[in-house]
């Protein structure tokens, strides 16, 4: 195949947003800096506008240009900048840009970052239109995990990220932005899957020192809620992924100490849901000390507390057995979590799983689906009420039911696959479908269910799809 014709293909892939087509493309030779001939840009550029982060990831580790200048004298970093998205500024940014970029042209980025932050989106579109009609925010998501509003006026669309642009554009030239502004920030939407909010608490975790983490702990006294709930937020992530850190210790004692003191009730249940990350001997107190309180998110994250703190003491077993009882379905499937770990606690545990899974909660389906599955309850009223959820319409909750049932050796586990359905990509070290095809390889089972695992590699690993 020539090089144009494979520049042709590059383009129709980005034009459908088939990143792993691009991917095979830029393989086989295509030119990462082909231009559309329809736009008379590059490829790149059309990946910004439609928004779409993976086929930008593919084009940029495929070597597309990011600083190329386009005839209207910006670049396609300049335009991801103006998208507004974070997700596909930071992708688009590519490596090394304090040193790949000119003190000029980082300024002139950085300056433009700012005024879109302080102008605001939607005054920022009406100047450039001239439209004066209402911009009505549109909720998308933004990466994998956050989310930002899109606005459309005057014919052109963008999204409100541009304080998670500016946070990641000052931490790559290495600007020390003071840590009062970074939460500031993050608090004008105060929810921690905003791209700003996410964008603050990502940068400040990556400032590994002392007067970082003590200039974002003095928040916890801040009069808004909102700031104090960054920092609950904060911790935890650090109690996740940094659980080896010099300020553990100290950590844990605050949160310990927070939680005792906390008056705000939303703000206490992050704390306790924090605290659940680390581990400290005060863990049952605290989590005894909460199970009653008159919020059932705090109810729900002391539930959570006591699981972590591995107590089987009376007065836990006590105060898990009245929470199984609670009028919040929510709070009752934390509990449930958290007493299946305990033998006089597994069979009421298991009773309520099975009502919440058959009752009217749909958001909480999935989580108590997998807590039945994975429970140490073998009772034919749980294989039962696993065989029910496979008529969900929902595949993870038919996954989890099948996997259950396969736990259990249930002689509906092969029809239970069937139901499962095809699996996308992704799902190949999946404990519960290894665990489906160990089922189906024990026993001479494998030819039992026709295109199940006919796809499957011997070597030990699942196909991507079934």
């Amino acid at each position: 195949m020539s090089g144009r014709e494979l520049d042709q293909r590059l383009v129709s892939a980005v034009r459908t947003g088939d990143a792993d087509a691009v991917r095979a493309l830029l393989d086989e030779g295509a030119d990462p800096n082909a231009v559309d001939a329809d736009g008379g840009l590059p490829v790149l550029c059309a990946a910004v506008a439609t928004y779409d982060d993976p086929v930008a990831e593919a084009l940029m580790d495929g070597g597309a240009d990011p600083d190329r200048e386009l005839p209207d004298g910006s670049t396609p970093l300049w335009r991801a900048l103006e998208s507004g998205s974070p997700a596909v500024f930071t992708t688009v940014l590519g490596k090394e840009p304090l040193l790949r970029l000119p003190e000029q042209e980082r300024e002139r980025l950085l300056t433009r970052a700012r005024s879109w932050y302080e102008t605001g989106a939607v005054e920022e579109l009406r100047r450039r239109t001239g439209a004066r009609g209402p911009a009505v925010p549109v909720r998308v998501t933004d990466g994998e995990y956050d989310w930002v509003d899109r606005y459309a006026l005057g014919g052109l669309v963008v999204r409100a990220g541009h304080g998670a642009i500016l946070t990641c554009l000052e931490w790559s030239f290495r600007i020390l932005t003071p840590v009062d502004e970074l939460i500031g920030r993050a608090v004008v939407v105060p929810d921690e899957a905003h791209v700003d909010w996410s964008g603050a608490c990502f940068i400040l975790l990556e400032r590994h020192c002392q007067e970082t983490w003590s200039a974002t702990l003095t928040h916890r006294d801040h009069p808004e809620p909102a700031h104090r709930h960054f920092v609950a937020d904060y911790l935890r992530t650090r109690g996740i992924i940094e659980n080896d850190s010099p300020f553990v210790e100290r950590e844990r004692e605050f949160l310990i100490c927070w939680a005792a003191e906390e008056p705000d009730s939303a703000v206490l249940a992050e704390v306790l849901e924090a605290l659940v990350e680390y581990r400290h001997p005060c863990l049952e107190a605290t989590g005894l000390r909460h199970a009653g309180h008159r919020d059932p998110h705090v109810r729900r994250r002391s539930a959570a507390v006591l699981a972590s703190s591995g107590a089987r003491s009376p007065e836990t077993g006590a105060a898990l057995l009245a929470l199984l009882g609670d009028p919040h379905a929510a709070v009752r499937l934390e509990a449930c979590r958290a007493g299946l770990e305990d033998d006089t606690l597994l069979a009421p545990a298991a009773v309520e799983l099975i009502h919440l899974v058959a009752g009217p909660y749909d958001d909480l389906r999935y989580t108590a689906a997998g807590a039945l599955a994975s429970s140490r309850d073998r009772t034919p009223a749980v294989a039962d009420a696993l065989a029910t959820l496979l008529d969900e319409s929902a595949q993870l909750v038919r996954l989890e039911a099948a996997y259950g049932l396969a736990l259990r050796d249930d002689p509906r586990t092969g029809e239970a696959i069937e139901r499962v359905g095809t699996l996308d990509s992704g799902f190949e070290y999946d404990h519960r479908a290894r665990a489906l095809w160990d089922w189906l390889d024990e026993g001479s089972r494998p030819g039992r269910l026709q295109g199940f695992d006919a796809g499957r590699d011997r070597s030990g690993s699942c196909d991507p799809t079934w």
